[in-house]
């Protein structure tokens, strides 16, 4: 949703801004369909098209609708880091999971490195296109005790399944640097002065320093594996139900957006996900007891990853917030985009902090607790 790389700046400012009529271009010459409407998609560093496709003979058991996905110009320089994250969404596809499948190009690739002059100069693209996927993001409804469950159980066996996979380039998923890494926290010092001088900035050093207290000191003791790294509440698509008896209920329809994908550590996908789920929530404080529940029916939580829940949670918040704050003075015309997690994100962190670890830790651990005995709070 936001700036993606080391540093926030380059890739903010390498946006691509392809109009309609070229990127329906692009989608019939790299990859020989012919489109019969185009929209473009919220996006901030890269660039995205909704693509309805004419259906002809040869398209006929295909997709008809898709998103093309424009690179900016600074992803667009690390071709082998897409490939991976091609190979990510079409393994976990084949395994049963709610991903896109990706389009091959006209001579047979996953990508497309194209080059265009946009008045400064010819810049380079890549460019690819993924089955559009159906439902409505998580953000949008309200999130029943079950459907987080459902979703942290969903991080769970996403984690679990991508132990097994395998490529040769996969070793560019160590990002040592990567900003939205949630082990690169202290990262977020040279942008601090975003926030001016506020309690916001106050409680954001705070949680830096107890992170490299507490969280980087016991790295080595988590068990590692390969995150998505964003299970936001726009990146989990869900469709409704409705029952005999008129109860309304949802089923996970999509997982978007592998962009932030790299090594990580187990304990990092169930803490960025609680995190992103308890945005829009009523309750917030409640959630992550209900998350952590359904991850922990794959992937049960060692006491040392648990006890580290708390402020992987209230860094991620951090990150977060500082970077959105960060990119709006860059980008003030992006402003409502960037700032949908700060909306209520501030408030969610002050409180979760004013409670403390140990009350928090509490309310989390006591509801997870109550699955086991079959009655969820």
């Amino acid at each position: 949703m936001m700036s993606r790389g080391d540093d926030p700046q380059p890739q903010a400012l390498a946006k691509p801004t392809f109009s309609d009529v070229q990127a329906s271009a692009l989608v019939e010459s790299v990859f020989g369909l012919k489109v019969s409407k185009i929209q473009p998609l919220p996006s901030y560093d890269d660039q995205n098209f909704h693509v309805c496709i004419s259906s002809t003979k040869d398209t006929a058991d295909g997709p008809t609708e898709y998103v093309l996905k424009i690179s900016n110009t600074e992803s667009s320089k690390t071709p082998e880091l897409i490939e991976v994250q091609n190979h990510v969404s079409m393994f976990l596809r084949a395994a049963g999971f709610p991903t896109a499948s990706v389009h091959p190009t006209t001579g047979g690739n996953l990508t497309s490195l194209v080059a265009v002059d946009g008045g400064s100069g010819v810049a380079s693209y890549l460019v690819r296109l993924l089955s559009y996927l159906p439902g409505r993001p998580i953000a949008e409804i309200p999130s029943s005790p079950q459907l987080l469950y459902e979703i942290g159980r969903l991080a769970g066996k996403l984690d679990e399944t991508l132990q097994t996979f395998h490529h040769p380039k996969l070793s560019s998923l160590r990002r040592e640097n990567f900003i939205w890494n949630l082990k690169n926290v202290p990262l977020l010092e040279k942008y601090l002065d975003a926030l001016g001088q506020s309690r916001n900035r106050e409680i954001v050093v705070e949680v830096i320093q107890l992170f490299k207290d507490e969280i980087l000191t016991k790295l080595s003791h988590f068990r590692e594996c390969i995150n998505h790294g964003d299970l936001n509440d726009h990146n989990i698509l869900v469709e409704s139900s409705t029952s005999a008896s008129g109860d309304t209920s949802y089923r996970v329809s999509g997982i978007l957006d592998f962009g932030d994908m790299g090594y990580g550590y187990y304990v990092f996908e169930v803490a960025i996900t609680i995190m992103y789920m308890m945005v829009e929530s009523k309750r917030p404080v409640h959630v992550g007891g209900h998350v952590l529940a359904g991850f922990e029916s794959v992937i049960p939580l060692t006491p040392v990853e648990r006890g580290a829940l708390f402020l992987l949670v209230c860094g991620r918040f951090c990150q977060s917030l500082v970077i959105a704050a960060y990119s709006c003075q860059l980008h003030p015309e992006n402003k409502d985009y960037l700032m949908i997690t700060a909306k209520t994100g501030w408030k969610h962190l002050q409180h979760m902090f004013d409670l403390g670890q140990k009350a928090v830790e509490e309310i989390w651990f006591e509801t997870a607790r109550s699955y086991d005995s079959g009655v969820s709070l």
